[in-house]
């Protein structure tokens, strides 16, 4: 896409415009919306200073606030799908989540994660648009996808340990996406997730130790909890030779007990040039309904700056798990 200018954050937090981007990539409604406002507001605004800007929205936010009636919360209760409240049975829900956290492995830590994460947790390293996520006023971001805050965690983590360690998290989190996924779906619902980032011993076998250890722990919860509904494991190589070999000589023999097949799914067009490697899919009713994702990533590689960071993502919907249907 052409741009005329280009933006940068600056070393002490603002938010430079050194030039302005071409109106040809805005949205309609963004084209609409500045059109209306004086020449220059869009570059005066975003080369304001970080805390300038949030106390500029903020003031905004408290003027419209005052102006709301109790009528009008309760209208946007009842037609707002960003606040409206589950269907499940939340004490359900409680039970199912209860029984992953006492099914994971004593080495695997447990996170309980704000409801917010700094802003671009998602966009930085991830081709995810910004408009799909909420974006609140004091930079930072509702959690749309705990996989990349618990990604952001194990950075961390693996900062603070020899290159030789290995970080194993999981949490549990309700998370919340502007985006419309159509007619009787949420827009927020809850993921168990689990993230693993070590760094690269070569040939896939870290890969292939870390993919083995999700799908092994995943096949059994679906055993455990969904073995009626026909659950599935399923695997798909992302254009990685090294790591097509690892998947048939390790993985697979890893997985060869008896019970839920790990099936490859080498037609998935969904999720290339997001995971790296290898996609997974979690299915019910033998493939109909998609329970859960995950995948490999460079995302812990990015966030530390280390090339040999490798990183596996996997989560279910619990909310799914308990419905059977689309959450």
């Amino acid at each position: 896409m052409a741009r005329t200018e280009q933006t940068r954050w600056t070393r002490h937090g603002t938010y430079a415009m050194v030039a302005a981007m071409d109106p040809g990539e805005l949205a309609g409604a963004e084209r609409r919306v500045w059109a209306a406002l004086p020449t220059g507001t869009r570059a005066a605004l975003a080369g304001l200073p970080a805390a300038d800007l949030r106390t500029l929205l903020l003031t905004v936010a408290r003027d419209r606030a005052a102006a709301v009636r109790p009528a009008d919360v309760l209208r946007r209760w009842r037609e707002d799908r960003l606040v409206r409240p589950s269907e499940v049975d939340p004490r359900v829900l409680a039970r199912l989540e209860a029984r992953l956290w006492e099914r994971l492995p004593a080495d695997v830590a447990g996170v309980e994660l704000s409801p917010v994460v700094p802003l671009g947790s998602c966009s930085s390293v991830a081709p995810v648009s910004q408009n799909r996520i909420v974006t609140t006023m004091r930079g930072a971001e509702v959690v749309s996808d705990p996989t990349n805050a618990l990604a952001v965690e194990a950075a961390a983590r693996r900062q603070r340990q020899p290159r030789t360690g290995e970080v194993h998290l999981a949490a549990v989190h309700r998370v919340l996406r502007a985006q419309d996924f159509g007619p009787g779906a949420a827009a927020h619902f809850r993921l168990f997730t689990l993230v693993s980032s070590a760094r690269d011993t070569g040939s896939g076998r870290t890969e292939a130790r870390l993919l083995v250890r999700h799908l092994a722990w995943w096949r059994a919860i679906l055993a455990e909890l969904a073995r009626s509904a026909a659950p599935g494991l399923h695997a798909t190589v992302l254009d990685d030779a090294v790591l097509g070999e690892r998947l048939a000589d390790t993985v697979r023999p890893a997985l060869a007990a008896d019970g839920i097949p790990l099936r490859d799914e080498p037609q998935r067009r969904r999720g290339r040039g997001y995971y790296r490697g290898c996609a997974l899919r979690l299915t019910l009713d033998d493939g109909a309904w998609e329970v859960g994702d995950g995948g490999l990533t460079d995302w812990t590689a990015r966030l530390t700056g280390d090339a040999k960071e490798r990183c596996l993502v996997s989560c279910l919907a619990t909310e799914r798990l308990v419905t059977g249907a689309p959450g």
